[in-house]
C-alpha cells in the first residue's frame, strides 16, 4: 500500500526540501572535520578522491534513500517495515529504520555537546575574548572550556531547547521555516568569510593547497577516509534524509533534487575550506592541526589579524547554523515515529527524545573531565560513541540500503518511484547503487573493525 502524504505534512515546495536535505548534510562535517581532515591527508589529492567518492557513493546512496523515504510516508522505522511488506521480504528489513533512528539518537546526544561548544565560542568571539591572545593563551581557553562540566552543560541544554522548539512545530511550521531562514543566512556568511580570506589571508596558496593534486601524500587510509567523508557530511544511513523524503511532493524529481542537495553540500564543504585554508597559511600555521583546526588554530589567527573579532563572531555564527540545521533534521525520525506510533502530539515526541537524548549527552560532557580516565577499548564515553556511529552503524545503515533497493525490492516499484526518464541514466545509478555503493561502504566498514 502506497501512502501519498505523510501524517506529519508535506513540503511546500521543492525548494523548501532542497533547503531541509542541505541543512540537514550541511553541519560540523563539512565545516569543521572535512577542512582538517583534507589538511592532515595532503589537501588536493585527497579533495579530489573526496569528489569522486560524492559522485559515485553519496549520490546513488541518497537518491535511494530519498526514494525510499517518499515511497513509505512514515519514520523510517514504519517505512521500513511497510516497504518490506510491499515487496514481499521479511519483516527483519525494518531494522534499517531501527538502526538509522537508534544511531541518529546517539549521534544528537553527543552533537549536541559539541555544537554547545560552537556557541560557546559565538560568545566569546562576539566579546573579544580571542584578542591579544598568544598560542597558549587560546589553547588554555579551550581547554578551560571542555574541561568544566558546569558550562558545557549548560551549553548543551540550550542548543537541545533551541533544536526542540523548531522540531516540536512540525514540517511547514517548524522545520520548513527554520531552513528558510538558516541556510540562505549559512551561505551569506560563508561567502563573506571566503571574501575575508581572499583579502587578508594567503588566498591563492589556501586554493593551490586544496586544488593543485599532490598524488604522493595519497595513502589507501586517505582513501578510505575520503569515502567515509562523502558518506557521513550527507548524513546518510540515520534515518534523517529517509524521514525528510517523506514529506517530498510526489511530483518532485527525486534524482535531480538529490543532484542539488549533494551539490550545495559540497559546494560549502569546498568553500569552508576556501574560508580556512587562507587564513591558516597567511598566519603561518599549519593546516594537517587535527580536530583544534576550529576551535585553537582558527582563533589564534584571528586574534593576530584585521578585523579579527568581527569575523570571529561571523565564523561561529556560521558554525552555530550549520549544527543546528543538522541537528534538527537528527531529530526528526525519532520524533516521527514517537507520534505516529504512541498518539501523541508532535510537541510531546521532541521534548521527550530531546530530553533522553540530553541526558545521555552528560555522559560525553563528563568525557573531558570527571570521567576522562574511564574508558572502554581506550576510549571515552564520547569517543565510543562517535566511533560507534560514525565508523560502524552509518555505514552499516547505508550498505543496506542499497542491499535493499539493489536487490530486495522489484525494479518495477523503484523505477515508478524515481520515473526517470533516460533509462540509460536508471541503470547507471542501479549498477552503482546495488554493486559501487556496497563494496564501497563495504571497505570504509572493514578499514572501521580493523579487517584491512
Amino acid at each position: 500500500m502506497i501512502i501519498k502524504t505523510s501524517i506529519h505534512g508535506q513540503w511546500s515546495s521543492r525548494v523548501a526540501f532542497i533547503l531541509a536535505a542541505t541543512g540537514s548534510a550541511v553541519g560540523l562535517g563539512n565545516i569543521w572535520r572535512f577542512p582538517y581532515i583534507a589538511g592532515e591527508n595532503g589537501g588536493g589529492a585527497f579533495v579530489l578522491v573526496y569528489l569522486l567518492c560524492i559522485l559515485l557513493l553519496g549520490l546513488p546512496i541518497m537518491i535511494a534513500e530519498i526514494m525510499l523515504g517518499r515511497r513509505g510516508r512514515q519514520s523510517p522505522i514504519n517505512t521500513m517495515l511497510s516497504l518490506a511488506r510491499d515487496e514481499g521480504r521479511s519483516p527483519l528489513w525494518g531494522g534499517i529504520g531501527w538502526l538509522g533512528v537508534v544511531t541518529g539518537f546517539f549521534i544528537l546526544s553527543f552533537y549536541s555537546v559539541i555544537a554547545g561548544w560552537t556557541l560557546a565560542y559565538l560568545f566569546r568571539a562576539g566579546g573579544a575574548s580571542f584578542a591579544g591572545l598568544d598560542a597558549e593563551g587560546v589553547s588554555a581557553l579551550f581547554t578551560a572550556l571542555i574541561s568544566d562540566p558546569e558550562k558545557l552543560l549548560a551549553w548543551h541544554t540550550i542548543f537541545m531547547i533551541m533544536t526542540v522548539m523548531v522540531v516540536a512545530r512540525g514540517v511547514q511550521s517548524g522545520l520548513e521555516k527554520a531552513v528558510k531562514l538558516l541556510m540562505p543566512g549559512l551561505l551569506v556568511v560563508l561567502v563573506l568569510l571566503v571574501g575575508y580570506a581572499a583579502i587578508e589571508g594567503n588566498f591563492w596558496q589556501g586554493f593551490a593547497f586544496m586544488f593543485r593534486p599532490d598524488f604522493a601524500s595519497l595513502t589507501t587510509n586517505s582513501i578510505l577516509l575520503a569515502m567515509g567523508q562523502a558518506f557521513f557530511t550527507l548524513s546518510l544511513g540515520m534515518g534523517a534524509i529517509m524521514a525528510y523524503g517523506s514529506y517530498l511532493s510526489s511530483q518532485a524529481s527525486i534524482v535531480k533534487t538529490a543532484a542539488v542537495v549533494v551539490s550545495a553540500d559540497t559546494l560549502v564543504a569546498l568553500l569552508a575550506g576556501l574560508a580556512i585554508f587562507p587564513i591558516v597559511f597567511a598566519s603561518a600555521l599549519e593546516p594537517a592541526q587535527g580536530p583544534g583546526l576550529i576551535f585553537v588554530t582558527l582563533p589564534l589567527a584571528f586574534a593576530q589579524m584585521p578585523g579579527g573579532t568581527v569575523f570571529a563572531t561571523l565564523f561561529f555564527t556560521l558554525l552555530v547554523l550549520a549544527a543546528w540545521t543538522s541537528a534538527i533534521s537528527i531529530m526528526e525520525p525519532a520524533t516521527a515515529w514517537l507520534a505516529e506510533n504512541h498518539e501523541m502530539d508532535r510537541a510531546k515526541a521532541a521534548s521527550i527524545i530531546g530530553g533522553v537524548a540530553w541526558f545521555l549527552g552528560i555522559g560525553s560532557i563528563l568525557s573531558f573531565s570527571l570521567w576522562a580516565n574511564y574508558t572502554f577499548l581506550g576510549m571515552t564515553f564520547f569517543d565510543t560513541l562517535d566511533y560507534l556511529t560514525s565508523n560502524i552503524l552509518l555505514p552499516l545503515g547505508g550498505f543496506l540500503i542499497a542491499l535493499f533497493v539493489g536487490f530486495k525490492m522489484k525494479i518495477s516499484s523503484v523505477q515508478e518511484e524515481l520515473a526517470m526518464r533516460q533509462r540509460w541514466l536508471f541503470y547507471v545509478w542501479y549498477y552503482l547503487v546495488r554493486f559501487v555503493a556496497p563494496i564501497a561502504i563495504a571497505l570504509i566498514f572493514l578499514r572501521a573493525v580493523g579487517l584491512i
